[in-house]
């Protein structure tokens, strides 16, 4: 009798267990088969209406590609290009494009988008790795401390070429007698009077022993007088607007200089008030400061042909040195020009796409994005080495002598060569309006990072994004009240030299590690396929791109990151002119990012119980909130993912943001939309999302 009862039980208890798994299993084939809304109401409105979205696709796209070209494509891929090869430079570049830049680009864009998390909270895949996000934030908070500052200096030279005459035009009152107009003339025969020579007639002197010597103006300033010519601007820049001609290096700060310290203010507020709204404000600021500088550049690259001499400094330019491709430091100066032009690993990616729509066709904003940015380095450099040939030949000297990279060619020499042009005040508030506009787009994205990963952290935060961001602008507006002294130029320096350099390819090169071999680079590629579907670019299908970028992701990528690391460590020189205290500095801005990409992982590592095996396990499979941040878009992953895969980690029991019975086709795919459809985990190929460490690897 008491067998039977038990029977019956038993039986009772069968059949709920199989009509709740036949409602479950009703339920999940809904949300397997969930679409995308029709694509012209998905297209308008908050896809994520708790953590907000672009307002369109081209607001993302032009916040990326004002993000990746900033001031160092103007200032620095020109001089790079000139010092290793010319022409030749290309070939490294391109190479170092396609293996370094653009697959650590596009793993961050897909990774943000995927997860819709930012940089501190996107690593719920592999919880042992979330002090990488750590890294980042710190990462940017450190150059948007000191990139602001160069904005400033870009407000500064703009109000002050608000004038009929530049100031810089002329050695004025401020001047050494080493400025150049202060010189005395070398083309003719006085300079032999000028110290006791005798002229021979045919343009050379002859010395006291009989030496003869040519009468060039740099040259004889140089070998005969034992003084080195300085230009106006060169001295403007050192003794008038920076001060730092009077600071012998960063032990020797001195006083604040209240118009830098304006200039910096201004930049902080511009800065914050295109934050106030987040990307919704952002979006709309970067359809000016985005292309305006493509129209500057094209208006001087015009006049700059029109110079005399322009061509001989495009000459320069461009001219091959095939020579050159057997010399390692030209590639490793190519590796490190792509890897922080695009600005990849330092979390600004992640934070942008983070409010991507779920479909959006990351992979080919990563292209456009990146070719854009390789395409505006190389234009960049026609337009400026046209104004140094013309400057070159103006001054009489070889074009070697006007090159540098840097603040130097954008506040002295191209400053200078625009005082040699008509309606010079024109040319020269055009030039500084382009600075600002390429400065404050990368810095709207660094600000981004932080005050997003914040957000991200502390949820109830995002009521407040305006005060978030002006809290964030406040505190980097003091730390950075030490760039505005007499010696500010060398704590940027120090600054730059540091913080931005091996701590971003340790980054690079642990997201490598992360997402290729633990979370698994297959599993990580099909997750992708969920977003952008069989076709990218609207033509190109995904089956075409996925292997390479495996390989890339797994091999090619982390070998070009360590192979600069290593070359950088055994090559190492420290910043020169600073003492000892100051390198210490400097490593110690290093350190603290390594340290914040470590620590959290070790925490975990020693808090988490269970055996050594059973916590790297742990720490190493994805948690039940990882993948996309909509159930309607985890249904899609959990069709490959497997049934442990959590469709709604909140336990919610209704469709998120009012799916409608019209909204759900119980049929795979998507109609003509590329999406791809219901895939079985027992498919081929198709890994469980929790295998173990040992399977995945």
């Amino acid at each position: 009798m008491d067998v039977a009862v038990t029977d019956g039980k038993i039986d009772h208890l069968q059949n709920q267990v199989d009509d709740l798994s036949k409602k479950v299993d009703r339920y999940h084939d809904e949300l397997l088969n969930v679409v995308v809304k029709k694509k012209k109401k998905a297209d308008t409105g908050d896809e994520n209406e708790e953590r907000g979205n672009w307002t369109n696709k081209f607001d993302f796209f032009l916040s990326c590609l004002g993000y990746a070209v900033g001031l160092g494509n103007v200032w620095r891929f020109p001089y790079l290009c000139y010092k290793n090869g010319g022409g030749a430079f290309f070939i490294p570049y391109t190479i170092m494009l396609g293996i370094v830049g653009i697959p650590i680009f596009f793993m961050e864009l897909s990774l943000g988008q995927f997860s819709s998390n930012g940089p501190a909270t996107c690593w719920s895949f592999a919880r042992l790795f979330r002090g990488i996000g750590f890294g980042m934030v710190i990462v940017s908070a450190l150059v948007a401390i000191y990139y602001n500052m160069i904005i400033g200096w870009a407000f500064y030279y703009l109000f002050a070429s608000f004038t009929s005459v530049l100031p810089w035009t002329t050695c004025g009152e401020w001047s050494t007698p080493y400025c150049s107009d202060r010189l005395p003339s070398y083309r003719n025969e006085s300079l032999c009077a000028f110290n006791n020579f005798t002229s021979t007639g045919n343009g050379t002197c002859v010395d006291g022993n009989g030496t003869l010597t040519a009468l060039y103006n740099e040259s004889l300033a140089k070998e005969v007088l034992n003084i080195k010519r300085k230009l106006p601007t060169a001295e403007y820049l050192e003794r008038v607007a920076l001060g730092s001609a009077f600071s012998e290096d960063i032990s020797d700060l001195g006083p604040i200089r209240w118009q830098l310290v304006l200039c910096y203010l201004l930049a902080w507020i511009f800065v914050c008030a295109t934050l106030s709204k987040g990307v919704k404000s952002s979006g709309k600021v970067v359809y000016f400061t985005a292309t305006f500088p493509y129209i500057v550049l094209i208006i001087l690259f015009v006049r700059g042909i029109l110079l005399e001499g322009s061509y001989d400094g495009i000459y320069y330019y461009i001219t091959p040195k095939l020579d050159r491709l057997w010399d390692a430091d030209v590639w490793k100066d190519a590796a490190v020009q792509i890897f922080f032009s695009l600005s990849a690993s330092w979390g600004g990616l992640i934070a942008l796409s983070s409010y991507n729509k779920f479909h959006n066709d990351c992979f080919r904003d990563a292209i456009i994005v990146s070719f854009g940015n390789c395409l505006t380095s190389f234009f960049a450099g026609f337009v400026i080495f046209s104004y140094l040939g013309f400057l070159a030949q103006d001054m009489g000297v070889d074009i070697s002598e006007v090159a540098d990279k840097g603040p130097t060619l954008a506040f002295v020499v191209y400053p200078f060569a625009v005082t040699k042009l008509p309606v010079s005040t024109l040319w020269a508030i055009l030039f500084f309006v382009m600075l600002v506009t390429l400065g404050v787009d990368s810095q709207f994205v660094l600000v981004e990072t932080v005050s997003t990963s914040f957000m991200d952290l502390f949820p109830k935060a995002r009521n407040y994004k305006t005060f978030v961001v002006v809290g964030f602008g406040t505190i980097f507006f003091l730390l950075g009240l030490t760039l505005t002294t007499n010696g500010g130029l060398h704590m940027l320096d120090l600054m730059d030299y540091y913080s931005g350099g091996w701590n971003v390819l340790v980054i690079a090169l642990c997201e490598c590690i992360a997402l290729g071999y633990v979370y698994g680079v297959r599993r990580f590629v099909r997750d992708i396929e969920v977003m952008v579907g069989k076709k990218v670019c609207g033509i190109f299908p995904w089956v075409m791109w996925k292997y390479w970028w495996m390989i890339c992701w797994c091999f090619l990528t982390p070998v070009g990151v360590t192979f600069i690391l290593i070359y950088s460590w055994v090559f190492y020189t420290r910043l020169d002119g600073q003492p000892n205290w100051a390198d210490a500095l400097g490593w110690g801005m290093t350190l603290v990012v390594v340290v914040a990409i470590f620590l959290p992982g070790l925490i975990l590592l020693c808090t988490t119980p269970g055996t050594f095996r059973e916590r790297i396990r742990t720490l190493t499979t994805p948690t039940k909130e990882w993948g996309p941040a909509l159930p309607k878009h985890r249904a899609l992953v959990a069709s490959y993912s497997g049934p442990n895969f959590v469709i709604d980690p909140n336990q919610t029991d209704n469709l998120e943001n009012g799916i409608s019975a019209d909204d759900i086709h119980l049929k795979k795919g998507l109609d003509n939309k590329g999406y791809p459809g219901y895939v079985s985990s027992a498919d081929p190929g198709y890994n469980n999302a929790y295998d173990s460490l040992d399977q995945r690897l």
